[in-house]
């Protein structure tokens, strides 16, 4: 379809649209706080009806943080959301006041289509995308398509890579080991009352302590990587996210975590995500052929 398509970017704390070309390039784009006390999805519809003026688009994709039922073409659950958004956020409430065709997308999932298309997985035929921010979330192409059952996946940040935590009622997943809070938090009991960029730049200066504190939390989340290179063996993993795209202090722990513990058989490639913040909005040029709906 040569037509642009609109695509939405729905955070907790921003709110950002976009309108982009079939090649993937952001032709439009505005940003604005997600209204937290909005009963209706009202700004989000103004967003769309701004980028599509009159440009002839006649399709949405509309990526959100948490559960898509595929299947019916709604959002499930979103905690960081207004919870009076949740059960509007579906393809006919949205297709009905803005007039285009509407596909309902987890954000980890556009992001993925995005770079796998037009970033950093560009030529490749199966790909992984894990973003390591606030939470670790990932998604999957393979075949130059999203692998999806009814309800979205990828979760690997609710995955458990220690049991015996787990086991005492701890929190022992990827994302409460390996995310940037998981971080900040180990951080603050080791001592470190300093925020992720300065913790950061005591890494790259070699202080012992601030990079005991990375490189365990790297670690839980490379672990959560290894584990989701077994289940789908991928050609390429490009990492993004506000921690993962510190390359020069992540790659290095993926790489030798996949190289040690991984699946040995299959080459895996590791990169840093090449898009950046706009991954998802640009992810939604391919997203229709991704989920063979084009």
């Amino acid at each position: 379809m040569s037509e642009p398509s609109v695509v939405v970017d729905l955070g907790g704390t921003h709110l950002r649209a976009a309108l982009v070309s079939a090649d993937g390039e952001i032709l439009r784009r505005c940003q604005q706080d997600t209204p937290q006390d909005e009963e209706e999805p009202t700004t989000l519809l103004s967003l769309m009806e701004t980028v599509a003026s009159d440009t002839g688009a006649i399709q949405a994709s509309i990526g959100v943080p948490g559960v898509v039922d595929y299947d019916v073409q709604s959002l499930l659950t979103a905690p960081n959301l207004p919870q009076s958004w949740i059960h509007r956020l579906n393809a006919d409430w949205l297709s009905e006041r803005s007039g285009l065709r509407v596909s309902m997308a987890n954000d980890a999932d556009l992001a993925a289509v995005g770079e796998a298309t037009f970033g950093a997985g560009k030529g490749c035929r199966d790909v992984v995308y894990v973003t390591i921010s606030t939470g670790i979330g990932a998604g999957v192409v393979l075949n130059g398509k999203l692998l999806a059952g009814r309800f979205s996946g990828g979760e690997i940040g609710h995955s458990i890579v220690d049991r015996v935590m787990s086991a005492q009622g701890k929190d022992g997943t990827v994302e409460g080991l390996g995310s940037g809070s998981a971080l900040s938090l180990a951080a603050s009991r080791a001592g470190l009352d300093i925020g992720g960029a300065e913790l950061v730049e005591r890494v790259r200066s070699g202080d012992d302590l601030a990079t005991k504190v990375w490189t365990s939390a790297i670690g839980a989340a490379a672990f959560g990587i290894v584990n989701l290179c077994w289940v789908v063996t991928p050609q390429l993993v490009v990492i993004g996210g506000g921690v993962g795209m510190n390359s020069d202090l992540v790659l290095p722990v993926v790489r030798q975590h996949i190289d040690d513990y991984g699946p040995s058989q299959v080459p895996v490639g590791v990169v840093e995500a090449a898009l950046g913040d706009d991954a998802a909005l640009i992810g939604g040029a391919a997203w229709w052929e991704a989920i063979g709906r084009a």
